[in-house]
């Protein structure tokens, strides 16, 4: 399949009292149409200022974004209004994100009417039943308010709008991680079924590592704004090879009580995010660093069958040995 999205390099920095905040510093990734890249790593890590920037919610600080081989980063006005209709967005909180003086239906057609989706009354009203019928909302709570729903009805609205525009990417940010795990389980194969029909591609953010094994194709390990791992989801879970994703992994419980599994334990101070060294980030808590961890920032490289990382010595512990 094409290319659908292409980001290069990008870069979000804010500025604060103490200096410049990186926190996003670089990434690149590529993603096909109907295809998820998963972005895991601790809060404070950047997931959610990626995503944003990713769509122009919020301006990059430099690199590209390449969506469909035209460059987006410099959107504005109509061009950016326009853009909208391509990109959407599925915010954690589904309550906050919602407007609370809106009903369902209202909250649904607003983007319908704002980008002349449908234009006829009749028609419009016939696109909302459709989406209110595929998220799964009843029919009942048409003219319902947010407070007066669960969270996983609300969730299910905020998919409504976002696919209101059938839109070919939508960034997903945490959107189950405020839903009891039954009710995450729902969303999450709605959001499998919907993507299989339509070819929607997603950038799904969380920390959650069983959710995102099991809605990603890709998986990108951040650590404080920058790509730490990234490859098949199926490598990811088979061998790691930076020190971060290893300790990552091994905090994922396991519900087999006779499995035993070393956990790691990060210690050591985590490194400021502003005004970063040409250090590695990672390498004040990391067992393997050396004196060119602290003095030269690791670049991510292919080292193998498109297995990306940022590690001075990624060969070494892929065949097992310390750095």
């Amino acid at each position: 399949m094409p290319v659908l999205l292409k980001v290069e390099g990008i870069k979000k920095h804010f500025k604060t009292p103490g200096g410049t905040l990186h926190a996003v510093d670089g990434v690149s990734f590529e993603l096909e149409r109907g295809k998820t890249i998963g972005i895991v790593g601790e809060s404070g890590c950047g997931k959610s200022t990626l995503g944003r920037a990713v769509i122009n919610l919020i301006p990059a600080t430099g690199g590209k974004v390449l969506f469909k081989g035209k460059d987006i980063t410099a959107f504005k006005g109509k061009n950016l209004h326009s853009l909208r209709k391509d990109m959407q967005m599925i915010f954690q909180d589904p309550f906050s994100s919602l407007n609370p003086r809106m009903t369902v239906s209202e909250i649904i057609r607003e983007p319908i009417v704002e980008h002349k989706i449908k234009t006829g009354n009749r028609e419009i009203e016939e696109e909302i039943n459709i989406l209110m019928e595929t998220v799964g909302l009843a029919s009942r709570l048409y003219h319902a308010y947010p407070h007066e729903l669960d969270g996983g009805r609300r969730q299910r609205i905020g998919i409504a709008r976002a696919l209101a525009l059938n839109p070919d990417f939508i960034v997903c940010d945490e959107p189950v991680s405020a839903l009891d795990v039954s009710i995450q389980s729902q969303i999450l194969n709605l959001m499998q079924d919907l993507q299989e029909e339509k070819k929607i591609a997603y950038m799904f953010i969380t920390h959650d590592l069983s959710v995102v094994r099991h809605m990603s194709d890709d998986i990108a390990v951040m650590y404080l704004g920058v790509v730490v791992e990234k490859c098949s989801v199926d490598k990811l879970f088979q061998s790691q090879l930076h020190p971060y994703t290893k300790a990552l992994l091994s905090s994922i419980p396991s519900t087999d009580l006779d499995f035993k599994k070393s956990r790691i334990i990060l210690k050591g101070e985590i490194t400021s995010p502003i005004n970063p060294g040409d250090e590695c980030r990672f390498a004040a808590r990391c067992n393997y660093a050396t004196d060119k961890c602290f003095k030269e920032t690791p670049v991510l490289r292919d080292i193998g069958g498109y297995h990306y990382v940022a590690c001075h010595y990624a060969e070494n512990l892929q065949k097992g040995d310390s750095a």
